[in-house]
């Protein structure tokens, strides 16, 4: 009796299903308290600036020169403008719209910045001219070259797909294509360092494709690089954003953004401060939440982290 119990626990652990890897990097993730609050803020906000409107139905364009260069109210919990406009209701809509230009343009970079990489790392031929392409970009003075874009493509823009459409394409798009630098090099390494190993010899040894061999082996092994450009890209999108507006190249002021707020109540600092404070402090709070958020997960998908 005895050793029948000895023998049933020594196979007991061999019977035990191995442990996901997508549950290794989420308890990895939880491990990160700073990645954790930030997950937690992050997602505060995005409730907050998507189901906000339908719990503060105020019109964010809404005038109301009576109730001008308000505090904090019951029917105004953040305050009002120099026109009577509701500081809540509007920074509610600008987040909307500064997180869907970061979201956007962070796509728009990282799809760049992958491609680029990938063919630099994967065909030699093409890796020098790619990365002196990649050297000449990190070089540029991108505000300056931001501010050049915007000048000569916003009028035309306006004109083609109306003031805030146009606007918002074009600002994504200038922030997508002065972006991707980082994302490219960071790929490039990783795929020199997955191409030299032997399942990837060994795929191509079987006849299989090379567009085929990328897909299915080089992408998966450095999708882990690709996710923490993304949520730091985010960050820099929102921050990027915020600076054009902020300096009047943005959106419209009936259009409005958390730097769009900035810009406008700057003149007002001194009347009345909260016109800046709120707009300042969700940009302060989305930028340190994603940029917390990354760092959680690049902890999570370190491979030396896993082995523990």
């Amino acid at each position: 009796m005895t050793e029948a119990m000895a023998t049933t626990a020594v196979a007991a652990p061999l019977t035990q299903p191995p442990r996901s890897l997508t549950r290794e990097i989420w308890g990895q993730f939880m491990k990160h308290k700073g990645g954790l609050v930030g997950l937690i803020v992050f997602v505060l906000i995005l409730l907050a600036v998507f189901l906000g409107p339908y719990i503060h139905t105020i019109d964010p364009n809404r005038i109301d020169i009576r109730a001008r260069n308000q505090g904090m109210t019951w029917a105004h919990p953040l305050g009002t403008d120099n026109l009577g406009k509701d500081m809540l209701a509007q920074i509610l809509a600008g987040g909307r719209i500064s997180l869907a230009v970061g979201i956007t343009a962070m796509l728009l970079s990282l799809v760049l910045g992958t491609l680029v990489g990938v063919i630099s790392g994967y065909i030699k031929k093409l890796d020098g001219p790619l990365m002196r392409v990649t050297d000449l970009f990190l070089a540029l003075p991108l505000l300056p070259l931001l501010l050049v874009i915007i000048m000569l493509f916003r009028d035309t823009l306006r004109a083609a797909f109306g003031p805030e459409t146009g606007i918002f394409i074009l600002i994504v798009f200038v922030i997508g294509i002065t972006s991707w630098m980082h994302t490219a090099r960071i790929v490039r390494g990783d795929v020199l360092a997955v191409k030299s190993q032997e399942f990837i010899l060994a795929a191509k040894s079987s006849g299989m494709k090379e567009w085929r061999v990328v897909l299915k082996h080089i992408l998966p092994n450095v999708v882990s690089s690709i996710m923490v450009s993304a949520t730091l890209g985010i960050a820099s999108a929102i921050i990027t954003e915020s600076a054009l507006s902020f300096l009047g190249l943005g959106f419209p002021s009936d259009f409005p953004t958390w730097g769009r707020l900035l810009f406008d109540g700057a003149n007002f600092l001194q009347i009345n401060p909260s016109r800046v404070i709120w707009p300042g402090l969700a940009i302060s709070l989305t930028v340190l939440s994603v940029n917390y958020i990354g760092d959680a997960v690049r902890d999570a998908l370190d491979p030396r982290m896993l082995k523990r």
